[in-house]
């Protein structure tokens, strides 16, 4: 893009006509000019283009916002009958709660970009055994003085 617009340009320097440069290269007078202008405005700034990239969103900030303080929350504390939330599990939620309709992919999307993790974390379940520790502190200790090997 940046090669056909300093194209553009050398060829308008060379005295060629925005009609005789736009054969040359298969685009409108008007785009011809456009780019024209803005080299003489802008300089060799003009030459690569400014893509602003995809549609513009979908959802605001206040429906971003929503979707992730009802991901942070357990589904329990929402009276649902599961203790994590799956994609599918919130997406539904907020169709039929928080009327927004959603896919499962832009709901990761918007989490990921605030960091809220959906997923349940892991955790260590401590034993219930009374002997706990002493078991333990005798087998780290094996592991730290092992008994001589008979042989």
């Amino acid at each position: 893009m940046r090669l056909r617009r300093a194209g553009v340009v050398l060829a308008s320097v060379q005295g060629r006509s925005a009609g005789e440069i736009a054969v040359m290269f298969a685009a409108s007078e008007g785009y011809m000019r456009e780019v024209i202008h803005a080299f003489n405005e802008q300089g060799f700034a003009a030459l690569s283009p400014k893509w602003r990239g995809g549609r513009p969103a979908k959802f605001g900030p206040a429906a971003r916002d929503q979707i992730c303080r009802i991901a942070a929350c357990k589904p329990t504390e929402l009276g649902l009958p599961f203790t994590t939330w799956s994609l599918t599990k919130l997406v539904d939620y907020l169709a039929e709660h928080a009327w927004i309709k959603v896919s499962t992919e832009t709901v990761r999307q918007i989490l990921r970009k605030a960091g809220v993790s959906w997923q349940a974390t892991k955790t260590w379940k401590a034993s219930k055994d009374p002997d706990f520790v002493a078991k333990k502190n005798r087998i780290l200790d094996l592991y730290d003085h092992p008994p001589p090997m008979d042989g």
